[in-house]
């Protein structure tokens, strides 16, 4: 692991849950060197303590999605998902995937901004929290199509907590759109 992204979670190491859980983290960049910026994410993920394994999706380009809506003049997304199996607690994976963010360069100037690298947490096997600090699922996931079609293809049979299938929330934001 990066002495860098190590740095101050040592006492959040007995921040576990007792056994392993898949959590679903979305991956986005629009500024710098894309491909390079999320390839290192990944491989910064892989790296995390407690965490077995990290499977990522095929990259996809999306518009840039702002406060207004899409944006066609911003940068575009190359955005993907990964698929973790990890024994950290979900707050302390949060706190490592914010570690990485800053590690690529992301600043948080401007709500919804161009990045660098973007990565959120969008599930945390089946729990639901409603916590300001930790939101999960994701309580806009089900609306984005650049989120739920990776996440698709890496598991065919995948559920958003609370809300229902993959492929169902993916057929009918398609419908819409």
């Amino acid at each position: 692991m990066n002495r860098r992204l190590a740095q101050g979670f040592q006492g959040d190491m007995a921040s576990t849950t007792g056994r392993p859980v898949r959590a679903v983290v979305a991956l986005g960049a629009n500024l710098g060197d894309r491909v390079r910026t999320l390839r290192q994410a990944v491989a910064a993920m892989q790296a995390l303590p407690l965490t077995d394994d990290v499977r990522a999706a095929e990259v996809i380009e999306s518009v840039a999605v702002k406060p207004d809506g899409p944006d066609a003049e911003a940068p575009a997304y190359l955005n993907t998902v990964a698929i973790v199996t990890t024994r950290l607690a979900p707050s302390v994976l949060l706190s490592y995937l914010h570690a990485i963010e800053a590690s690529n360069g992301r600043e948080r100037r401007e709500h919804w901004g161009d990045r660098t690298l973007d990565l959120d947490l969008i599930a945390y096997g089946d729990v639901v929290s409603d916590d300001p600090h930790l939101l999960l699922p994701h309580p806009r996931a089900a609306e984005r199509d650049f989120v739920l079609a990776p996440w698709l293809a890496l598991d065919p049979d995948a559920e958003l907590p609370g809300r229902g299938r993959v492929s169902d929330l993916l057929a009918r934001l398609r419908e819409t759109s």
